[in-house]
């Protein structure tokens, strides 16, 4: 069944004139309203106006390159960002979600999997009901699932948007250990093809923004060969 996106906006940056037209034309098919930008200047202008919620990024870009649009970005928009690369090397792939990205896709793609992606994401931005969730409060940290707030020590913590829900499903159960496929399923939605080690790059931005060591965590634990437990004392 096809997706509503409703006003739903999606924001192609790509140089590949090819890519935006084949991928802009099969997101309008699917309901959304898409804008496109060939080069990193023009794609940061049209984010302030367009206001997408989701921005599908290139990494190699003219005037800017895609990690550096990716940073400003998320210093000015909530949008979910899925990047592009041409290349298949893990790193590149790390070094774009190290700063933020919310998933990645290499080329050549395929249309319909990057908006099953695409609609995994904004399915996980939906509101769930009228009563609001608890705020959680552990030993050094807060977390306001309404605000989307977080606090270490009384001192805000500025997360992305995948980095909260990622560090609220592990604070939602503290002491259980959460496998990769349970934190993918949950933050990525049941349709997501990606690989697993998605959810290891956003944890290790995640630490390092909570100032958590891995060595002797007072938030995430890693559990070898499964996943992840959340430690922090509860109050």
């Amino acid at each position: 069944m096809r997706y509503n996106a409703g006003v739903s906006k999606i924001l192609v940056v790509d140089d590949e004139e090819n890519i935006v037209d084949l991928l802009s034309s099969y997101l309008r098919s699917e309901g959304f309203q898409v804008e496109a930008a060939g080069d990193g200047p023009t794609a940061l202008t049209k984010a302030r106006s367009f206001r997408p919620d989701v921005v599908v990024l290139d990494i190699m870009l003219p005037g800017l390159d895609g990690i550096e649009v990716l940073r400003q970005l998320h210093s000015e928009s909530p949008a979910y960002v899925v990047m592009l690369t041409a290349k298949s090397e893990e790193l590149d792939k790390v070094v774009g979600l190290s700063v933020g990205a919310d998933d990645y896709v290499t080329k050549p793609f395929s249309p319909r999997e990057l908006t099953a992606r695409i609609r995994a994401m904004l399915r996980r931005g939906r509101g769930a009901g009228p009563e609001p969730p608890p705020v959680l409060n552990f030993r050094f940290l807060r977390i306001d699932p309404s605000r989307r707030e977080v606090w270490r020590d009384d001192e805000a913590v500025e997360l992305t948007t995948l980095e909260f829900d990622l560090l609220y499903a592990l604070a939602s159960y503290p002491g259980r250990v959460l496998s990769r496929e349970q934190l993918l399923e949950r933050i990525w939605g049941a349709d997501y093809f990606g690989d697993d080690r998605v959810v290891d790059a956003h944890i290790k931005k995640l630490r390092q923004k909570l100032g958590d060591d891995a060595a002797q965590p007072k938030f995430i634990q890693t559990v070898r060969g499964i996943g992840y437990k959340f430690v922090a004392e509860a109050l």
